[in-house]
């Protein structure tokens, strides 16, 4: 830009110069004729647009002519002033302005996280954790990075208890039990599989098979399943069902007289007892979708073999892939050999380092 400045200045000086040798005759007629131009363009282009340069050129001339002649140019006097208003507002405006500091992407992403995770938490609440942390805010920033996230404030941001929520905080006290059916080959009969997870650990009960789950035959595995685990069921506090029919007044009864509140999910929402239908998935796509069950007593028998399997052997990634209760110590690296251990007749393969 200032090479053209310098350049378009060169051009008119050039001008200025050839204009010496010239008479007044023929300097009289080139005005004429520029005056013309000039007439032209205007009814043309009103209002021309002019680039920086130009205005610097036409602001340095103008002030040389007459004051009669002055008023008549392309541009007028307050339009001069505020070209120079606006170069003098250029050359002393300093880069850093004055006010608070804009927040940092890291803060923001720091209180939407402690807002999300924590429905409870107000503004305040938010600014003394973030002051642990080493970041120095206000209240005020926060509800204003709240407002622009669109997350309500603490009362009307803890309303309610999702099922996510509800199913993390309550995990290590938490049963869930649900059915899954199982076609047999022979007998060509729907065969019912009842059991319960220990949500905690993943560890799984397989209570019974029947053709006909009734509420009574419900009630009596559920018994045997308090019996089974003694003074443990001492340390759950709900249990997960859905709402078929077969989970009747009775079994409710039989789980709240030991201290155990059944939690029903809402209807047609299977997500909500998310750890009973991922295992009712994973038996079928390890075991029974892969192998032709001929009758009740064949399943029964599948059913203890992979689950002894899953409790024992089978890695999980919830549980930073470990058995719900390994049957042997996590062996030492350095061994060579390894035997395979076939399980349903080498349906599944676990491995395990061999004996020296």
């Amino acid at each position: 830009m200032a090479l053209r400045l310098l350049y378009l200045i060169f051009v008119r000086l050039g001008g200025w110069l050839v204009l010496l040798g010239r008479s007044s005759a023929a300097k009289d007629v080139e005005l004429l004729v520029l005056r013309q131009e000039v007439a032209v363009l205007r009814r043309s282009n009103p209002r021309p647009r002019l680039e920086w340069a130009d205005r610097a050129v036409l602001a340095a001339l103008v002030r040389r002519l007459p004051r009669r002649l002055r008023e008549h140019r392309l541009v007028t006097p307050g339009t001069i002033l505020r070209w120079h208003r606006y170069l003098v507002a250029k050359k002393w405006t300093y880069p850093n302005r004055t006010g608070r500091p804009p927040i940092d992407d890291t803060t923001v992403a720091l209180i939407e996280r402690m807002a999300r995770e924590n429905t409870g938490w107000g503004y305040r609440r938010i600014q003394g954790e973030l002051l642990k942390l080493g970041h120095r805010v206000a209240d005020s920033t926060v509800r204003r990075v709240l407002k622009r996230l669109r997350i309500p404030p603490a009362p009307r941001r803890d309303t309610d208890t999702s099922w996510r929520r509800f199913l993390r905080t309550q995990v290590t006290s938490m049963l869930a039990c649900d059915f899954f059916h199982v076609a047999c080959a022979v007998t060509l009969k729907r065969v019912y599989v009842f059991f319960v997870m220990e949500v905690a650990t993943r560890y799984v009960h397989i209570l019974g098979t029947t053709t006909n789950p009734d509420g009574a035959w419900t009630t009596q595995q559920a018994r045997n399943l308090l019996m089974d685990l003694g003074d443990r069921a001492d340390g759950f506090r709900f249990l997960v069902r859905d709402r078929a029919g077969q989970f009747t007044a009775s079994f409710d009864a039989l789980f709240s007289g030991t201290g155990i509140q059944v939690v029903k999910i809402p209807p047609r929402c299977p997500r909500a007892n998310a750890h009973a239908e991922r295992f009712v998935g994973t038996v079928r796509r390890e075991a029974t979708d892969r192998l032709l069950i001929l009758n009740e007593r064949h399943l029964r028998t599948v059913l203890q073999r992979y689950a002894n399997h899953y409790n024992h052997r089978r890695p999980h990634q919830a549980l930073r892939l470990a058995p719900p209760q390994p049957d042997h110590p996590i062996a030492e690296p350095g061994f060579t050999s390894i035997r395979r251990r076939p399980v349903l007749g080498g349906l599944i393969n676990e491995y395990e380092h061999a004996a020296a």
